[in-house]
């Protein structure tokens, strides 16, 4: 199963894709972010994570894509921003007719860690242990993405072949875009 994660954010929103299976090692497909400019007005920042992700999408093709749950923060600024582009990767995927997971940071941390406060420090070294990386992923936003996409590969069970069954169907009705990333 090809999973792509999303870190959501309006500065640098993560992007990472993982394949495998659970109980069987991951392979990394590809990492990055988007980023739009602090001065640039809300709607131009996002379009340019839409444009970003669907780029993503058309380069990646996964099977199934997780959001990190937007989750309640002192800040309501940062948590609106984080939340609408929360709200452009599930659009660009359900768009495509592909499954939308949502997970919560501690969910994510206590996969990959298996603690539920793990700091970014201790995701970013389990995510290259688990990806057999030479190094750690930069930026943190690139590295949390991953640890979204292995955290929702290892969820398994008869959800993932219900996924990959519909994403499947979704491949194959779409139309192929030749993009680089």
């Amino acid at each position: 199963m090809r999973v792509m994660g999303v870190d959501p954010g309006l500065t640098r929103c993560g992007l990472g894709a993982v394949e495998g299976r659970p109980g069987a090692p991951l392979s990394l497909v590809a990492v990055g972010v988007v980023r739009t400019g602090a001065d640039e007005e809300l709607g131009a920042r996002l379009v340019g994570i839409e444009v970003g992700i669907e780029r993503w999408l058309d380069e990646v093709r996964p099977d199934a894509v997780a959001v990190e749950r937007v989750f309640s923060q002192h800040n309501v600024r940062t948590v609106m921003g984080t939340a609408q582009a929360a709200g452009i990767a599930v659009l660009c995927a359900a768009r495509r007719g592909l499954p939308v997971a949502l997970h919560t940071p501690s969910e994510v941390k206590a996969a990959i860690t298996g603690s539920g406060t793990a700091d970014k420090k201790q995701i970013g070294v389990m995510v290259t242990r688990l990806l057999r990386l030479g190094e750690m992923p930069k930026p943190a936003d690139a590295a949390d993405a991953l640890a979204l996409a292995i955290c929702h590969v290892w969820r398994g069970g008869a959800q993932h072949r219900l996924a990959e069954a519909v994403a499947k169907q979704a491949r194959a009705r779409a139309p192929r875009k030749d993009v680089q990333l």
